[in-house]
């Protein structure tokens, strides 16, 4: 099918198009759900002569297998389920576990304890129901910290959030008064 290599670059390419510049592909996103339809990837995509062996079974084949679950794909649409930096993708607000996960680092830890988190460049920040998820963000970034979101004082605060499928939640921002090092 694919390489590790090929693997790794078509989910990045997948990422910046569906998370970041569709407009900069001349691809059109729904407004309402930020899907497009999956030919227009593959179109898009296959115009480049180093992937223009590319098909739609490549495109299911790097969503299927994403460590981060990072693409939905229904019927013949796909959509990023979250890390957009793009304005116009919006979800509906649900009622999040009693906990969330957030992985960041020691050196943005000590902005974080004083200014709570931020998306930092995305549309949301991006919280998990479930640590190891949370811990592979984090580990990116440096010494692994996990943050504990207490989401029924940040829903006290004003705080709403997203549930973006498979255990990733969305929020604007979180106070930091809700966060706390977690003893995972």
């Amino acid at each position: 099918m694919l390489d590790t290599s090929q693997e790794k670059q078509l989910s990045k390419w997948l990422s910046r198009i569906l998370r970041h510049s569709p407009e900069q592909y001349g691809i059109v996103l729904d407004a309402e759900d930020g899907s497009c339809p999956i030919r227009d990837l593959v179109q898009v995509i296959s115009q480049d002569h180093k992937w223009n062996f590319v098909t739609e079974e490549h495109i299911r084949y790097v969503a299927a297998r994403s460590d981060k679950q990072r693409f939905e794909i229904d019927q013949d649409r796909i959509r990023a389920r979250y890390g957009h930096s793009h304005p116009d993708v919006h979800y509906e607000p649900a009622v999040p576990p009693q906990i969330l996960y957030h992985g960041t680092s020691e050196q943005a830890w000590s902005t974080i304890r004083q200014e709570g988190l931020k998306p930092m460049g995305r549309r949301y920040v991006h919280l998990s129901a479930a640590t190891d998820f949370a811990a592979l963000a984090g580990r990116r970034k440096g010494k692994l910290i996990m943050l504990e979101v207490d989401t029924t004082a940040a829903v006290a605060a004003g705080v709403s959030f997203y549930d973006a499928g498979h255990d990733v939640w969305l929020c604007d921002s979180i106070p930091a008064n809700c966060l706390k090092p977690s003893e995972h």
